[in-house]
């Protein structure tokens, strides 16, 4: 069976099971199995594919149909432009957390500084931050000693010397530590949310999306917890749902913090929220 064959069968199956995107699932599992990019998969697709690497194919595209994620099944997903490593310790890196690399960039206003991402899972919002800013030093922590050691892999794969992951519930290995920023992509999910039950999130660890108080409990907890490890005028941002930044912005003022704002996705929706620690002098 040529390869043009191949996705047009996956895809339809792959139609039928419900996925979003089911001709990029086909051509990303089928350059997988093939080692080859897009490009070429799109230029040879009249070639005959080995029977091995057929029944590999057949058997990812099964997976997907049951709702794997492809991140899973290939081991990787790409994320500001970089290529992290992935497994099913970690949350898949997903575009609408691009803002939370944005609104960091736009604040680190000095050559150079330190950057803490609290639970950092693959290591992609550190890792992003670190490739443009190279004279920083960015630590990552995770309460999982398996995602910092693959978020420590994706580091070394990709030549970030300055950045750095170690296993940590939140702030609690890092003693009087200060940093410029502080970011963090926390659990921020009701625990009766229908959207636990769609999707690639079925497959997702559950402590990395669930949050007790309708989602907002770790939320709260950084806000306060933060300001011992901010240096005076530092930053404190955070990435939450849709419906949560009014919530995280009232937190954040009666917490102390100024200059209070929140930046959009590509979706239109408000999905970083950040503010500025300076502490009134006594």
């Amino acid at each position: 069976m040529t390869l043009d064959d191949l996705l047009l069968q996956a895809g339809s199956r792959l139609t039928q099971a419900g996925s979003a995107s089911p001709r990029l699932d086909a051509e990303v599992l089928l350059c997988h199995v093939l080692g080859c990019s897009r490009t070429w998969l799109y230029t040879w697709g009249d070639r005959e594919c080995e029977r091995w690497r057929w029944a590999r194919f057949e058997a990812l595209v099964a997976a997907r149909a049951q709702g794997m994620p492809v991140a899973y099944l290939v081991g990787e997903r790409e994320f500001w432009g970089l290529r992290l490593e992935t497994s099913p310790d970690t949350l898949i890196p997903r575009p609408d957390t691009e803002t939370l690399v944005e609104a960091a960039l736009a604040h680190a206003a000095t050559d150079q500084g330190r950057l803490l991402d609290l639970g950092t899972g693959t290591g992609a919002i550190a890792l992003a931050f670190a490739s443009e800013r190279p004279a920083w030093q960015v630590l990552g922590v995770d309460v999982r000693q398996t995602a910092a050691a693959l978020a420590q892999r994706n580091a070394q794969r990709l030549g970030l010397s300055n950045a750095t992951f170690q296993c940590s519930d939140w702030f609690s290995s890092l003693a009087a530590e200060e940093f410029d920023l502080v970011v963090s992509n926390p659990p921020y999910i009701a625990a009766d949310d229908p959207h636990l039950k769609q999707g690639d999130v079925r497959f997702e660890p559950a402590s990395a999306l669930v949050a007790a108080e309708a989602g907002l409990a770790d939320l709260y907890y950084l806000i306060e917890a933060t300001p011992r490890f901010l240096v005076p005028g530092g930053w404190l941002l955070l990435e939450h749902g849709h419906t949560q930044a009014a919530l995280v912005q009232k937190a954040l003022e009666e917490a102390g913090y100024r200059h209070i704002s929140s930046r959009h996705d590509l979706g239109g929706h408000a999905r970083v929220t950040m503010g500025h620690w300076c502490p009134t002098p006594t």
